[in-house]
């Protein structure tokens, strides 16, 4: 009952910037942290930067300063935007959250990592 849709991917020259949203969608008592990694061919997948509700972030190295993760409460939404992009970069980026089911005041399930299709970013002139 509970998705996650990612949008925002494309193909962008070194130095640019993109956008990345997530939105949670379905039976929805509450959300805990959100995230994004990545993961290239033939590589593992990574964490690349996460939130939690009260609004503290966690990067990795190799995007400090670069890339800015928030998040709509209201909208069950996460966002990543990217900036200076460099072709290591390059990957398909997954949104992940921890999501409690349920509806309205009842509980459905305990906590669940929930994850989006993906989408990809391809850096490259």
């Amino acid at each position: 009952q509970v998705q996650l849709v990612e949008s925002g991917g494309g193909l962008v020259q070194p130095g640019g910037s993109l956008r990345l949203s997530c939105a949670a969608s379905g039976s929805i008592f509450s959300i805990n942290g959100m995230g994004w990694y990545r993961q290239a061919p033939g590589k593992q997948r990574e964490l690349v930067a996460d939130i939690i509700s009260g609004g503290s972030t966690n990067y990795a190295d190799s995007v400090k300063g670069r890339f800015t993760i928030s998040r709509d409460n209201a909208k069950n939404a996460v966002y990543l935007q990217m900036n200076s992009l460099k072709p290591e970069d390059t990957a398909v980026y997954y949104c992940n959250a921890d999501i409690t089911a349920g509806s309205g005041r009842t509980v459905y399930s305990r906590r669940t990592d929930y994850w989006g299709q993906g989408t990809q970013v391809t850096v490259s002139s």
